[in-house]
């Protein structure tokens, strides 16, 4: 469909909005989503090019944080496999399942998210203290967290709203790690499902590129802007931020 000046303009800065969000926090997709909506995009368009529109803010704001990822090139791999395998299964379930199904899971899982981030500090110095008296704990963190890794990717896959706030409260508690240095992980993996979904979305069709190129665009602009704001955030912060983030996803499931 063609875009109207305007609803291009809208579309590009909703695409720097959701790069600068997503790379801060998480749950972008919140404002670019509703934004195609609005120019008359059905639903599975929207998400289709969303999410490949989308791709280009992941990877800019994961190098924005690159001075943050040295180091932990073991720890992306590990955890990378596990975001490829669930973004990618993610993708598929939205071709094989009813948008009910998840329209029931999405709130309990943003929910189940932000408990952990608020509670993440002392969940997190009780699972260290056991991993101590276990011999310490390991640089990839808990045994849950992989798994709970590729389940978030699984989300992040079919539609992917504060993916940023679960996979923050899953590392805040299972690694033992700086959350600026987490929040550099986030983007890389948030990157590997919102690509693997991206190019599953393609070969399907559906894809709206010049809506698509618009939040390309913005998004990446926006990567930049978050890199640079996000990491001069305190913990504190930045955990206060991502649970606002989240209730303000809980809310459009809501209303």
């Amino acid at each position: 469909m063609s875009l109207s000046v305007w609803e291009a303009v809208a579309v590009f800065l909703a695409g720097i909005a959701a790069g600068t969000i997503n790379t801060v926090v998480g749950s972008g997709t919140l404002i670019t989503f509703p934004t195609l909506l609005a120019t008359g995009m059905s639903p599975l368009t929207a998400n289709f090019s969303n999410t490949v529109g989308l791709v280009p803010g992941s990877l800019s704001g994961a190098w924005g944080y690159r001075a943050e990822l040295r180091g932990q090139r073991p720890r992306l791999i590990r955890l990378g496999i596990g975001s490829l395998i669930g973004g990618a299964i993610g993708a598929l379930l939205l071709f094989w399942l009813p948008s009910s199904a998840f329209k029931e899971i999405v709130p309990a899982l943003i929910a189940i998210g932000l408990f952990l981030v608020v509670f993440g500090p002392q969940i997190s110095r009780r699972v260290a203290a056991r991993a101590e008296a276990r011999g310490g704990l390991h640089e990839h963190g808990a045994g849950w967290v992989w798994p709970a890794i590729a389940g978030a990717g699984v989300y992040g896959g079919y539609f992917g709203a504060a993916q940023g706030v679960l996979l923050m409260a899953i590392m805040g508690i299972g690694i033992d790690d700086d959350l600026q240095r987490l929040n550099a992980v986030k983007n890389v993996l948030a990157a590997i499902v919102n690509g693997v979904a991206a190019v599953i979305f393609i070969g399907a069709g559906h894809v709206d590129w010049p809506a698509a190129g618009l939040l390309a665009v913005g998004s990446v602009i926006g990567g930049q802007i978050g890199s640079t704001v996000g990491r001069k955030l305190p913990a504190g912060l930045l955990r206060a931020l991502i649970v606002v983030v989240g209730i303000a996803a809980l809310v459009s499931f809501f209303v």
